[in-house]
């Protein structure tokens, strides 16, 4: 009997160790899981804001306009026998972009010119017959007046040939080619674009408050979204001689060398006019901005107890020059924001600094 219940009591043992064990191995796992699922910090490197001093400027927004720019395109009708052009080549003025079929033009030439000869034989004879007192002068006159018609009837059939031979207007850069081979071509129909671009315009607006202080061959900077590492600069080249009624504003033009051919007409540029002199502005490194379509933002960092977390704030952004973005308004000098890393920061995330490493804009959790 005691046998019996030493048995049953390590069958319970067992049993009720097996059970507390399973609880004590689920826990310990739950426990994991949640160590786990504890945020990662994001390495990150930083920046202060500061004050600089930068040269004082005017600045606006403004596009890039060809020198000089045409979508060519034929005088006459006609259908299309030769294309002598690719897309996007360069091609010097005067050349040959297209000719259309003047058969039918060349024909009637040739018969003008036919009756052209038989009406100079006629006025000669006619002429020296005048002259033996044969003919009257009225006589004279009607076969003049026929030779003379003749002849502008085919020096007009040669200029309608001429401008069936459609040639480059000035040297430039062709774009994309808008016809085909055997296309029948109306007047006026787009054949190709044709662009100068070296050099090429800025045109851009200031309010009249600083008519005063613009004046040419003033230093333009200009900074593009295509270029974003790049500082073009240029010269203040046109002053208009009017204000804009409605605006109150004045339009200026500056011109921009540009051997490269990187500048395109129609491009959207943000302009500055150097006019001399210096200001304090509060800048940022170029990197610890995030350049957005419905607005500019940057990382503040944020010291939340014993952990540093970041917060997104709107910004103002103006001038940039070389690495430095100028903060019109959004932070203060002083103030500590993320420089690279941004890639998987959140409000709230929690981050760690190490100044020591460039990030390219991603980052690293450790």
């Amino acid at each position: 009997m005691f046998k019996q219940f030493v048995v049953v009591a390590l069958l319970l043992a067992v049993v009720f160790g097996s059970i507390f064990g399973w609880k004590a191995y689920q826990g310990n796992q739950m426990a994991a899981r949640m160590a786990a699922a504890k945020p990662k910090a994001v390495t990150v490197s930083s920046a202060l804001a500061q004050t600089e001093s930068w040269p004082k400027r005017v600045n606006a927004v403004g596009s890039l306009q060809a020198i000089q720019g045409v979508e060519v395109s034929p005088e006459v009708p006609g259908v299309i026998a030769e294309i002598s052009f690719e897309s996007g080549m360069h091609i010097e003025a005067g050349s040959i972009l297209l000719q259309l079929d003047a058969t039918a033009e060349q024909a009637e030439l040739r018969s003008l010119e036919a009756q052209l000869v038989l009406a100079q034989q006629d006025y000669d004879r006619a002429k020296g017959l005048e002259v033996k007192t044969v003919l009257s002068q009225a006589q004279l006159d009607r076969a003049k007046s026929v030779l003379d018609s003749l002849a502008a009837q085919a020096e007009e059939q040669q200029a309608l040939i001429d401008r069936k031979t459609i040639r480059a207007p000035f040297s430039g850069q062709l774009g994309i080619r808008e016809i085909s081979l055997g296309e029948y071509l109306s007047p006026g129909t787009p054949i190709v674009t044709l662009q100068q671009l070296d050099p090429i315009f800025v045109n851009f607006s200031v309010p009249e408050r600083f008519l005063s202080v613009l004046q040419l061959k003033q230093i333009v900077e200009l900074d593009l979204a295509a270029y974003p590492d790049v500082d073009f600069q240029g010269t203040v080249s046109a002053i208009s001689p009017k204000v804009e009624s409605r605006t109150r504003n004045i339009a200026l033009q500056a011109t921009l060398e540009n051997p490269e051919g990187r500048l395109r007409p129609g491009m959207f540029t943000r302009t500055s006019v150097l006019l001399g002199g210096s200001s304090d502005v509060i800048t940022l490194p170029r990197t610890s901005v995030n350049f957005l379509p419905y607005g500019d933002s940057i990382f503040i960092i944020e010291n939340d107890g014993d952990a540093l977390t970041v917060r997104r704030k709107q910004v103002t952004t103006g001038r940039v020059q070389g690495n430095s973005v100028e903060i019109l308004e959004g932070t203060e000098p002083g103030q500590q924001v993320v420089r690279t890393g941004q890639l998987k920061l959140r409000n709230g995330q929690l981050i760690r600094i190490d100044n020591s490493i460039e990030l390219s804009g991603g980052a690293t959790e450790g």
